[in-house]
């Protein structure tokens, strides 16, 4: 009896003790059914949906509640023609503003000068066509242009997304390059004392 209660009780602390399976990423709860996995282009999409590349990397048109991304141009950055207006003297600082946006959100003024969102399209002259996914995955991890270059500027959080896993960055990178390739060539960073005034 005592050799049958004690195999009971290893029995029951052995499976009570296993963590539970993540069911998350394979389950539908409002079904119970299994969901199919998904391919890196499909999980691409959504971590960049999620993490709010469009936000920044996306041209703006003007609707009834303000700034929406235009999809047409979606991921292709700062749009080439755009022009800043003047940038007010002594804005940032102490009883200032930490940064400024244009109208499209993809072109920020602050101390470190101005920055523009870069075209994550796979266009081989202005966008990441001519990257590696080697060196996508090298910027996000220690915030350099390419990977070696310049530093990647503020707003860009770079410094958030480095902890992604390598299956996560090159689902993003798959969906990038799955991207019609739109031609637009974004400036380079502009240095404090060159910004408009």
């Amino acid at each position: 009896m005592r050799f049958i209660l004690g195999v009971a009780v290893a029995l029951l602390l052995t499976t009570g003790c296993q963590p539970a399976a993540d069911k998350s990423a394979t389950s539908d709860p409002a079904d119970g059914k299994a969901a199919p996995a998904q391919t890196p282009v499909e999980r691409g999409k959504y971590l960049t949906r999620v993490g709010g590349c469009n936000d920044c990397h996306t041209p703006k048109t003007f609707g009834p509640k303000g700034p929406e991304a235009d999809m047409m141009r979606e991921l292709s950055g700062h749009p080439a023609n755009d022009k800043l207006p003047p940038v007010p003297a002594k804005l940032f600082g102490e009883g200032g503003y930490g940064t400024l946006a244009n109208a499209h959100l993809t072109a920020w003024v602050g101390p470190w000068g101005v920055s523009y969102a870069m075209n994550l399209t796979p266009d081989k002259a202005t966008g990441l066509g001519s990257w590696t996914e080697q060196m996508f995955i090298d910027a996000i991890r220690n915030g350099k242009h390419q990977g070696t270059g310049r530093d990647i500027l503020p707003p860009m959080p770079w410094n958030w997304y480095r902890d992604m896993t390598d299956d996560d960055l090159k689902a993003v990178w798959a969906f990038l390059q799955s991207l019609p390739p739109i031609s637009n060539a974004i400036p380079d960073p502009t240095p404090p004392d060159k910004v408009p005034r």
